[in-house]
């Protein structure tokens, strides 16, 4: 895993923790954004795992990076890679060094829930006992690895009775744990979401 920069202080309670997002060409931004923004102050080692993958309704050329709806780009243009976070691919991810896995929304989960290396880590991340961390639109992936059934989850409500006919229990509240599970409903809810993560890793 990268080296970064150590950060300590008094409300550093992840430091040591290690923390992969990982989404696909038109993810949510502010569901990537907030959560590496809000985990990197608490001291985590953040990694971004972009998949060339997806829909992408913007004039696209090969070697053009991944981007969200709202058009943040990876690398993150206004963070220097290293510092806060560091970007990896699908092949360069060990588990073993890694404390939770975090799945924005918006188009991205499309790209994601049909690809079986992203199904494989989350799988095995989840057996192992790592958090796994969706919002908005992110539980279809826990679907498609076949998480949900039995579980209390939420999600936005577009994916409310996918996650219903998969055999979970639908809780409209903003943000919900079940085991190792972690799920939000929407952008409003990222505060909850990412405290409820944080609690969970301390």
């Amino acid at each position: 895993m990268p080296k970064y920069v150590k950060r300590t202080g008094p409300k550093c309670r992840l430091e040591n923790r290690r923390v992969a997002i990982i989404v696909a060409h038109e993810f949510e931004d502010v569901e990537l954004l907030y959560p590496f923004l809000r985990l990197s102050e608490e001291g985590a080692e953040v990694v971004i795992v972009p998949l060339e993958a997806g829909l992408h309704p913007r004039p696209s050329i090969k070697g053009k990076p991944v981007t969200g709806r709202y058009g943040t780009p990876i690398p993150l243009e206004v963070f220097e890679e290293g510092g806060r976070y560091a970007i990896r691919n699908m092949g360069q991810i060990d588990l073993e060094d890694l404390d939770a896995i975090i799945i924005p929304g918006g188009f991205s989960p499309d790209a994601l829930r049909i690809t079986p290396e992203v199904l494989e880590l989350v799988r095995k991340a989840y057996e192992r006992g790592k958090i796994i961390a969706a919002i908005c639109h992110g539980p279809q992936v826990l679907i498609s690895a076949g998480l949900v059934n039995g579980r209390r989850v939420t999600s936005y409500v577009a994916v409310k009775d996918d996650l219903i006919n998969a055999g979970a229990v639908f809780v409209d509240e903003p943000s919900v744990r079940d085991g190792n599970i972690i799920t939000a409903r929407v952008p409003d809810d990222l505060p909850e979401f990412c405290q409820m993560i944080i609690e969970s890793l301390t």
